[in-house]
């Protein structure tokens, strides 16, 4: 039978029958894929896919040739380039069997997770028989971050093999990141009762009930994984975390220094044995650590920070400095460092920038109630005190009950002259500390300044019963029994502050006083011979009153 051309239907051909062309290119598919099944069986896989490729690029469009081309270059590790001739092999032929299954186990290894979960939907919608192709889509979504969509892929593939060690675990992952706990740790206890010794799984374990804080679950998968494998950073920082959580530094500078013999250039490892350290009071080998935790990661402000404090505990207060300000020139408002500073300034004289230093901290910061006192104190010192006085009232607009607080404002408010606010505040703190020897001398000095006699001299006598013993005490105690004309009580007080002090001039002066208002003459001649000798200047008072 003859078949000839119509204007129609081009060149056919009867069904069943092969074009000569297509005959031909099969036959050279068939050749070259013979050479190179050669040269693989060789080991020469560079040289076969030289071959395959130059065939490829050359126009062939058998599907054995791209098959084979994406086997030799998976083999080699060339992920790339084989994920690349396996989605040439699906374009050729969208239905190919393992077409899409080998491109989505290329893209994971290229770690292109949604790629790769593409891929793996691809080849089950193509052959439904792939089961292999629902376990790959469940592990893919998982890396992908969708753990949920990842459940029902899983489900159907452990229906069919419900043993599986890779799909037991892959679920229980799912489970875990989803925050079934309970059905996750279920999982993970069947694939370690086929797998005792799964690493993953009792590491995933671990890290679990650290988030439950179920502190004996962790030790227990922490010493199984221990067992298994004793430079395990995951065990070993779990125990570390128990350690800490427990009070143990001890122990958990153990486990910290293991942690850094093992991944030395792990900053975590060394900020954490500081800490430790720091804790057990190590103060050398804390600073040690966080010194090399902050040459691992300098931009860390924490680091600098706990570095200064150790210094400081060692008394190298240059080096705290030092510390100290690397940290606030990395985060120039952390109240810690600012504090921190602010403390070591002081103890070296620089009173001016530790109070700018004070003045910084935020009123949120934990530190702010001390600043604020140590800011007042400081312009105490240097006599502003009205702005001391603000500052000790915002320490206790904060917190009422602070004694020092009431104390120092009294003194601030004395010193600028508010009376009323100074008798106040020391009463304040008397109420909050009835022993408060400071109190009540503060509130004696009002009494004397305001002439109220009878009030001082109370005060005066409490602090004696309080255990003061000052020279000055006795002798004020002697000034106000005279002007209240209790001469026989002043001699005694002025012969009291002697006692403390033979050589209290004003107070020989005073006695003399005294003891010529009581008729004795030259008792009182020698005790004022005695004050102009060691305090001539005494002289130019000599006719006057005394005073306090």
């Amino acid at each position: 039978m003859e078949y000839v051309a119509t204007e129609t239907n081009g060149i056919s051909m009867p069904p069943g029958v092969t074009p000569i062309t297509d005959l031909k290119n099969q036959k050279r598919a068939n050749k070259t894929l013979s050479k190179a099944v050669s040269l693989h069986l060789e080991g020469k896989l560079e040289s076969a896919a030289r071959l395959l490729t130059k065939a490829v690029e050359d126009g062939e469009k058998e599907p054995s040739l791209y098959s084979a081309l994406g086997h030799i270059q998976y083999e080699m590790r060339d992920y790339e380039a084989a994920s690349r001739t396996y989605g040439q092999l699906s374009e050729i032929d969208a239905q190919h069997r393992t077409a899409h299954f080998n491109r989505g186990v290329c893209l994971g290894n290229l770690k292109q997770w949604t790629e790769a979960a593409d891929a793996f939907r691809r080849a089950f919608d193509a052959d439904a028989s792939r089961s292999d192709a629902m376990l790959g889509l469940g592990v893919a979504l998982i890396h992908d971050g969708r753990p949920a969509e990842a459940l029902m892929p899983l489900e159907k593939y452990l229906s069919l093999f419900p043993n599986h060690e890779q799909a037991l675990f892959g679920q229980a992952v799912a489970l875990q990141q989803t925050g079934k706990h309970a059905e996750s740790v279920e999982q993970y206890r069947k694939v370690l009762a086929r797998n005792p010794k799964c690493e993953e799984a009792l590491s995933n374990l671990v890290a679990m009930f650290i988030e439950k804080k179920d502190h004996e679950s962790v030790r227990r998968y922490a010493e199984m994984l221990c067992e298994l494998h004793p430079d395990s950073a995951v065990a070993t920082e779990a125990l570390a975390t128990l350690a800490f959580q427990a009070g143990d530094y001890l122990t958990a500078a153990r486990h910290c220094r293991t942690l850094c013999e093992t991944a030395p250039d792990r900053f975590e490892n060394w900020f954490n044995l500081g800490v430790a350290n720091h804790k057990i009071g190590n103060y050398d080998k804390a600073a040690q650590a966080y010194k090399q935790a902050a040459s691992l990661q300098p931009s860390s402000a924490q680091s600098h920070l706990n570095l200064g404090v150790a210094q400081q505990e060692l008394n190298d207060l240059a080096g705290a400095r030092t510390s100290y300000e690397h940290a606030l020139n990395i985060d120039p408002n952390q109240s810690g460092v600012l504090w921190n500073l602010a403390l070591v300034l002081e103890q070296q004289g620089e009173r001016q920038w530790a109070e700018k230093l004070y003045a910084r901290i935020n009123e949120d910061a934990p530190e702010w109630g001390d600043a604020s006192f140590r800011l007042g104190y400081l312009r105490l010192l240097r006599g502003d005190y009205v702005n001391s006085a603000e500052a000790f009232e915002a320490c206790l607009s904060r917190r009422l009950d602070w004694p020092e607080a009431h104390l120092n404002a009294g003194i601030a408010y004395a010193r600028s002259g508010n009376a009323a606010a100074a008798r106040k505040s020391f009463q304040e703190a008397l109420t909050l500390r009835p022993d408060s020897s400071d109190a009540v001398r503060g509130l004696a000095a009002l009494a004397l300044e305001q002439e109220e006699f009878a009030e001082a001299y109370g005060l005066h006598r409490r602090l004696i019963e309080l255990g003061e013993h000052s020279p000055e005490l006795f002798y004020n105690a002697g000034l106000i029994c005279q002007k209240q004309g209790q001469t026989q009580d002043a001699v005694g007080f002025y012969q009291q502050a002697l006692n403390e002090d033979p050589q209290f001039a004003e107070a020989l002066l005073n006695l003399g006083h005294a003891l010529m208002a009581m008729g004795q003459e030259e008792e009182a001649r020698s005790y004022w011979r005695r004050a102009i000798r060691e305090k001539p200047e005494l002289a130019q008072t000599y006719f006057e009153p005394p005073v306090a």
